[in-house]
């Protein structure tokens, strides 16, 4: 027998919903360790982002650590406005309603800063259980013993558990295999481990969203000046309508205390089928007349970055539990992405929380999947599950996605009827209303009726035009990725291309965030090849620009992993 180093509990990844389970693990005394692949929290870690404290969850940021809003946070959101956009005409309105329903607080936050500023916290709480933050670790894979007591890793190809196995600790890239009672995969979209377990799966596009984003530098003076704010106030605006090339999906900005997030988020599958390209999506913003005033001259990229987006009302799992291991956050596809509704870190905190209560209530239970499914519990008693999947979403979306019933819709709403109807007074105080409604934006169907048509109507039929010149010049995709930090790891390629064949994987081309059909410098591009007389397009790939989002990972034959810990891409900002 070997001995093998154990743990009451391991925690991969330290984000908000890590942080959250290893801070109240160790509030009920249970030795935990913190494995984190980043060389800091937060350096492979990208959001919009906002984090809300809810006055219905059971659990916020705050709640866990003293001193996050002043230490760790931007500004706080005290002004929250749509603008519905068709040419240079914009239509906006005020979100407040829907923003303040069930928040004690929302703040913008940056990832670099904000998860690291929670590792330290971490590891103070941690080791005084005899635990600690390990980083530069990357976990790969599940460890397992069969039912003669024999330890073997698991058998990634499988994709679920082998029957006469269970689940009792990780291996590691750079560290032998540990043993745990609690396994907590908080290590993101990207989940290796929610994978490897069968409990998420990379099959379907239209599951996921791809999130773009910029950081703007900008003095805290004029970020106040321009958006007319004091340094204890923040806004965000968010942006649909025609500028997107009918892409299901919009923009947001958001104000930091000495800068801008600036971003898009699309459904995967709508990038696919428009050939879009999200850095030019992008640009498409950045460059509209309506940013003009707020982004001003001289415009100063920090940093670009992007990310999966799990759509929770699909993909958030009911049972998030297998053997020890236990999902939190993005690896349990907890996520809320509902129209205007853009809540993913406040749900990973609650999960992380609960998560590790779970445990605290089943510890020493010899049965694996005690805290498992007592987390499932607490996460449907809590009303979160609730919030992640509607039910008022599914019985929408029979109907509403359907192909005859969108292109029926939209055919009216674009004809001079559907002009008059959302151009009169009266509908725009309802449309004001239907925006502010929670209950209406968690059933709306995923379909280009709300995210392009109906905005570019109201926009037309209600907006005022815009002529402000916008001076802005983003940088190239060249200029953004030479601009990223990168330790590559020669010789480990993360990414291996199974199918070359243009049909097979040249959907990476154009969706990959650094890479483009017209440009041969990211991960993915095209070729022409003479094969006997015949020519034939074919893919290649550089892993070398990847920022790790995993998007060739669901839209291209390829098998798809992390780089070992503190190698690939390196987020500043995040």
């Amino acid at each position: 027998m070997t001995e093998r180093e154990h743990y009451e509990a391991v925690v991969v990844g330290c984000g908000p919903g890590g942080a959250a389970a290893a801070a109240r693990l160790a509030e009920h005394g249970v030795e935990t360790l913190v494995l984190e692949r980043g060389v800091k929290a937060g350096s492979k870690n990208v959001s919009g982002g906002l984090i809300y404290a809810e006055d219905s969850a059971p659990y916020t940021i705050d709640d866990l650590f003293d001193g996050f809003r002043e230490k760790a946070a931007e500004r706080p959101v005290t002004d929250y406005r749509i603008h519905n956009i068709a040419g240079d005409k914009v239509k906006t309105y005020d979100l407040t309603d829907l923003h303040e329903h069930d928040t004690d607080w929302c703040d913008a936050v940056l990832r670099r800063k904000m998860d690291s500023w929670l590792e330290a916290r971490v590891h103070e709480k941690t080791s005084e259980t005899g635990g600690g933050v390990l980083t530069n670790v990357r976990v790969n894979g599940l460890l397992r013993e069969d039912s003669e007591g024999r330890v073997r890793p698991s058998e990634k190809s499988s994709g679920r558990s082998p029957r006469d196995s269970e689940i009792i600790g990780v291996t590691c890239d750079e560290l032998d295999p540990i043993e745990a009672d609690l396994i907590v995969a908080a290590d993101g979209v990207n989940s290796e481990l929610a994978r490897e377990a069968g409990l998420m799966d990379w099959e379907e596009p239209d599951e996921w969203f791809q999130g773009v984003k910029a950081v703007v530098d900008m003095d805290p003076e004029a970020v106040n000046h321009r958006f007319g704010i004091d340094d204890d106030e923040g806004v965000a605006h968010l942006f649909s309508g025609d500028l997107f090339e009918d892409v299901r999906g919009g923009g947001f900005l958001y104000t930091n205390e000495e800068s801008l997030s600036i971003g898009t988020v699309f459904h995967l599958d709508s990038l696919v089928a428009q050939r879009a390209e999200p850095h030019e999506l992008l640009d498409a913003l950045l460059t509209h007349p309506v940013m003009a005033h707020w982004i001003g001259d001289g415009y100063d990229e920090r940093e670009y970055a992007a990310k999966l987006v799990p759509d929770s009302k699909k993909v958030a799992h009911r049972e998030p539990y297998r053997d020890r291991l236990v999902l939190v956050g993005d690896a349990a596809g907890q996520m809320q992405a509902q129209g205007p509704i853009i809540k993913g870190m406040n749900h990973a905190v609650t999960a992380g929380a609960l998560a590790a209560d779970a445990f605290a209530i089943t510890r020493g239970n010899a049965d694996p999947e005690a805290a498992g499914r007592r987390y499932a519990k607490l996460l449907e008693d809590s009303g979160t599950m609730a919030k992640l999947r509607p039910k008022q979403y599914d019985l929408a979306r029979t109907v509403g996605e359907r192909d005859a019933v969108t292109n029926v819709v939209d055919r009216v709403l674009e004809s001079p009827l559907g002009s008059v109807a959302l151009g009169n007074s009266l509908a725009d105080r309802v449309l004001e209303r239907a925006y502010n409604s929670p209950f209406l934006v968690s059933m709306l169907p995923d379909t280009r009726t709300g995210y392009t048509t109906v905005p570019t109507v109201i926009g037309e039929a209600r907006g005022k035009s815009i002529r402000w010149k916008n001076d802005a010049e983003p940088p190239s995709l060249e200029e953004r990725i030479g601009d990223l930090t990168y330790d590559t790891d020669v010789g480990n390629p993360h990414i291996e291309l199974r199918d070359d064949s243009a049909e097979a994987s040249g959907a990476a081309v154009y969706a990959c965030p650094v890479s483009a059909e017209a440009f041969g410098g990211g991960c993915y591009r095209t070729e022409q090849v003479k094969t006997n007389g015949d020519e034939e397009t074919v893919v290649s790939l550089d892993t070398q620009p990847c920022v790790e989002c995993g998007t060739c990972a669901i839209v291209a034959d390829t098998a798809w992993e992390h780089p070992r810990g503190g190698k690939g891409v390196e987020y500043r900002e995040g």
